[in-house]
């Protein structure tokens, strides 16, 4: 009965999942897994056949080395997200994440080799999926895990099979095929201090049908995690500052600070004047931040195929998901606003007022006379500007909250042209809709509104819910009525969509070479993919300096790009079954590129790949591969105005007494901006963030670069039986980088080399100052900061070694396997413009070296063993990260001192990180239909290495750490059930 009643489950859901596929698909719609990536499916990736049709691991069967990780190991890992399993995979930097707050764009990246999330491509099933941002990068929330069967990392020579846009290799996610069955499974993670709480539920259905010709697949999958507070961990609830060692935080506090004669003072709401040094408390932020961001995900996957007949199957796949992700930080505020008030402001210390009477030329009597002034009219009524710092703690947190709704829907057809030649026509198409919602956000526009005010009931504008503020009180001063008016949500909408046709023959010529065994194989094809991406914001959001603390303003954009592609590929047998020639095999590809530019021109590319491999005998093989990638700008690079942003900046050459003693340092400052009476009194940068100015340029060209793979693989050993190991070096260099200088390039630029003639310079006066302050930092609606446009002029190189190993074997009754990857970089290196450094950063932490994303270790390791006995699973994954070290060497190094939290008292070194190394347990059992599993993740509760909070950049250098490289959760227990019938 039992039996019956699962029979009828699958049954039943057969048609509803053949209806999502089939029929949620429009007239476009995309692929099925070429034949290549089409393995048979495996939990063991240590059953290895080099050769034929049962082809387990693909990294040691072709040319083009391959990083494997397979559906049990995802399990036994309980990873909840695509994102999670790759940024533990030895060779990929940590990029955007669940580990990044302030600079998260709501969604997850992939960063293959170190080099940008922009330079590799996500495949589902080998076929591309809309993008969800105007870079052209895959969200990786939207991949479904639950049915994957595999993912494949492969470095170089994919320009002919993929895209001539895979200049770092491709990151595919293989699904499983033809499943049948039911399978449900539930897990839910929290730490060992009981936050950070982690839900996931699957079911996923399938079905063979009418004798085996056709095949439904159902998912759906729902997750939630909750967030982990930095105020949450002693060693990050206090900002410390990464040069000082000292407790530091935002110039951007509370009490407010006003600028005065050039300089910033802090007001002392107890004396009611302005402090006569530059001195305040800065306020920390770290509280406020997370390490784990807010996530709840819906998704459905369905996928289909059919023998309409002998000669023609049908294949389709309907793919959708809502995501949320939030960001939380820091209350907003006022970040070096200039604001009018009036003399006679009701909040206006007496103390205070005769200072800036003093400071803007008033008499004793204009100052009393001005005092009291309250109807505009009255000729003694008067105002001064001044820049405002002042942090709305009474507003509470800034929150982002990015709401995703993607679909993508394919359709194929696909036969046999002859014995020995397959056809393969499909097409797709996906759109992307992020939303993104912000509130507790303060408007400048209606603070300024309640600072023109002579009485504290009224605002001089008479505009409806106007309250009079007050910025001159502690900390609470601003009332929840005054806070209110304020604030204001505001929406900004990112929409994405793809659509791709795609024709493809392939096989075999039907004749082999005569020293070899297999026909010489071929694929040949056409391609066309149609970009189109905006940005729409509304007003609040894309005026400059409106939203307080929001960095910048956010443009409407809107642009489009097509591609047509004309490719071929050859594999050809040479040798095989000869003296030491088991086997020689010659490959090769070219792909012709045409690109159309809305607005703008056309580019042709051409992009060609090559290589070969030798097996002497059975047991060894060498491989490698040459390849030659082109890519072309994306959307953003091409059609985003010019606007101010944020970078990172800890120290201004125009800071502090140096402007005094050196006439053309001074100059400099001058030329930029800076007002004459700032000169001595410019501080760094608060929070060592900086503006910057930035934006696309039409005319920019593809990239090009050259990748290259050399590699061996010993396996099949009569003494090692169930062992295998390939070791492959990589190579990739990019010329005519898209992108732009580093801060420290922008920098150097004008003041590595002072002169008299240095004011004039044009790499100096590009550098814009706050007209008050002289400062980097201020308003994005009068101070640029730097400027960072993007150019063609530079380049990147990156090279190293991968080494893969599996090994199994039984031991009594007990089956114990090993799979151990290991990645050694070599170089990491980045060239902003033909005079700028070659800066390395391999091993390195710094604001420069932060230029893709997190720190790129120099050996990272993943060591799993896993021993099974009678339907029980113990596995330990050893996780190793190499010390890396402070670009500069500057940092702080001594004692923390007192008042600085939990770290106050303990001896650090700024300078450098120790090698880290974590361990993760799990253990399973399988109850016939049933499967517990039970993991510790981070089983010693190794806590993260300190470094303060501003030696890096702000997305990856966060709660005194770098949460995306190294655990600041700490120890974790995850629980997980799943039944299958």
């Amino acid at each position: 009965m039992k039996t019956n009643n699962n029979a009828a489950l699958r049954a039943g859901a057969a048609p509803f999942a053949l209806a999502l596929a089939l029929v949620s698909a429009p007239v476009f719609a995309q692929e099925a897994a070429p034949q290549a990536d089409t393995a048979t499916e495996t939990n063991e990736p240590t059953a290895i056949v080099v050769t034929g049709s049962l082809i387990r691991n693909p990294n040691l069967v072709q040319a083009t080395p391959v990083n494997v990780t397979t559906a049990d190991q995802i399990a036994l890992k309980q990873s909840n997200t695509a994102e999670e399993v790759l940024r533990q995979v030895p060779g990929i930097v940590p990029n955007i994440g669940s580990a990044v707050n302030n600079g998260a764009t709501g969604s997850n990246y992939v960063d293959l080799r170190g080099l940008g999330s922009n330079r590799n491509i996500v495949l589902l099933d080998g076929q591309r999926i809309v993008p969800a941002d105007l870079q052209g990068r895959v969200d990786l929330n939207n991949i479904p895990l639950a049915l994957v069967s595999r993912v494949d990392a492969l470095t170089g020579a994919a320009v002919t099979t993929y895209g001539a846009d895979a200049i770092t290799g491709v990151v595919n996610f293989v699904t499983k095929k033809d499943f049948a069955g039911v399978d449900i499974a539930v897990s839910d993670q929290i730490t060992e201090q009981g936050d950070g709480n982690y839900f996931r539920a699957d079911v996923t259905t399938g079905v063979n049908f009418d004798d085996g010709r056709g095949n439904a697949v159902l998912s759906i999958g729902y997750q939630k995690s909750n967030p982990v507070y930095q105020g949450a961990r002693d060693f990050s609830n206090v900002q410390l500052d990464s040069f000082s060692g000292t407790a530091g935080g935002s110039g951007t506090t509370a009490p407010s600070r006003f600028s005065i004669n050039g300089t910033n003072r802090q007001i002392n709401p107890e004396t009611g004047f302005l402090k006569t040094t530059g001195g305040f408390n800065a306020f920390n932020f770290n509280p406020y931040n997370i390490f784990q961001t807010p996530f709840q995900r819906f998704n459905i996957f369905a996928q289909a195929n059919y023998q309409l007949s002998d000669a023609v199957e049908v294949y389709t796949r309907g793919l959708f998901s809502k995501n949320t992700v939030k960001t939380i930080i820091a209350p907003s505020g006022l970040f070096a606003e200039s604001m009018k008030i009036p003399f006679s402001n009701p909040y206006l210390p007496a103390g205070a007022a005769g200072q800036f009477c003093a400071a803007n030329g008033l008499t004793d009597a204009e100052c009393v006379a001005a005092r009291a002034a309250t109807d505009p009219t009255d000729p003694n009524y008067r105002t001064f500007n001044t820049v405002v710092r002042r942090r709305f703690v009474e507003t509470g947190t800034r929150n982002s909250q990015y709401t995703t709704n993607i679909f993508d829907y394919s359709l194929g057809f696909r036969g046999a042209l002859t014995k020995t030649v397959n056809w393969d026509v499909r097409a797709s198409y996906g759109e992307s809709d992020r939303l993104q919602t912000i509130t507790g956000y303060v408007l400048k526009s209606r603070v300024q509104d309640a600072l023109l005010a002579t009485n504290p009931n009224s605002c001089l504008s008479g505009n409806d819910g106007c309250v009079p503020i007050n910025l001159f009180g502690a900390a609470g001063s601003i009332s929840p009525e005054q806070a209110a008016y304020t604030l204001s949500p505001s929406t900004t909408a990112n929409n994405t969509s793809l659509l791709q046709v795609r024709g493809l023959l392939s096989g075999d010529f039907g004749f082999t070479v005569p020293t070899a065994s297999e026909p010489v194989g071929f694929a040949a094809g056409a391609e066309y993919r149609k970009y189109h991406a905006a940005q729409i914001s509304d007003t609040l959001s894309k005026t400059p300096g409106e939203l307080g603390g929001a960095g910048g303003a956010a443009p409407d954009i809107d642009g489009a790009y097509s591609v047509w592609e004309g490719y071929g590929e050859l594999v050809a047998p040479l040798i095989s079954d000869k003296p030491f020639f088991k086997s020689l095999t010659a490959e090769g590809g070219v792909r012709y590129s045409k690109y159309s530019v809305r607005g703008g021109g056309k580019t042709e590319a051409w992009t060609y790949k090559f290589g070969g491999s030798w097996e002497p005998v059975e047991q060894l093989k060498f491989r490698g591969n040459y390849s030659r990638a082109v890519r072309a700008p994306n959307i953003a690079e091409l059609f985003t105005p010019n606007t101010v942003g944020l970078t990172n900046l800890a120290a201004d050459p125009c800071a502090g007494a140096a402007p005094l003693t050196n006439a053309n340092l001074r100059s400099i400052c001058l030329a930029q901006g800076a007002p004459a009476n700032s000169i001595g009194q410019i501080l760094n940068p608060t929070a060592a963030q900086a503006n910057i100015t930035s934006g696309g340029n039409i005319n920019l060209k593809p990239e090009k670069a050259t990748t290259y793979t050399l590699g061996a693989v010993l396996q099949n050993l009569s003494f090692l039986p169930g062992f295998s190991v390939s070791v492959d070096y990589y190579n990739i260099k990019v010329t005519d980088q898209i992108g732009t200088p580093l801060p420290g390039d922008l920098v150097s630029a004008c003041f590595g080399n002072v002169t008299a003639s240095s004011a004039t310079d044009p790499a100096c006066t590009i550098i814009r100052r706050d007209p008050a302050t002289g400062g980097l930092d201020g308003s994005p609606a009068t101070t640029k900061g730097l400027f960072g446009g993007l150019t063609n002029q530079g380049k990147l190189f990156t090279d190293g070694l991968d080494v893969i190993l599996n090994y199994s074997r039984p031991i009594g009754a007990v089956k114990w396997t090993l799979n151990a990857v290991a990645n050694v970089t070599f170089h990491s290196k980045f060239k902003a413009t033909p005079t700028s450094i070659d800066r390395e950063c391999v091993g390195l932490y710094s604001v420069n070296c932060s230029f893709t994303g997190s720190i790129q270790p120099r050996h990272t390791w993943s060591v799993q063993n896993t021993f099974s006995l009678r339907g029980m699973d113990l596995s330990l994954l050893w996780r190793h990260q190499s010390s890396a070290r402070y670009e500069d060497g500057n940092a702080f190094n001594g004692t923390i001192p007192a008042d600085s939290g939990a770290l106050s008292g303990q001896k650090v070194d700024f300078n450098k990180i120790d090698a880290f190394d974590y361990l993760d347990v799990t253990t399973r059992f399988n109850v016939e239909q049933f499967t517990f599993t039970f993991t510790v993740q981070n089983l010693f509760n190794t806590k993260p290495p300190i470094v303060g909070n501003t030696i890096g950049s702000t997305s990856y250098n966060s709660g005194n750490t770098y949460p995306s490289s190294y655990d600041a959760l700490g120890r974790r227990f995850a629980v997980g059930a799943r039944v299958k019938f």
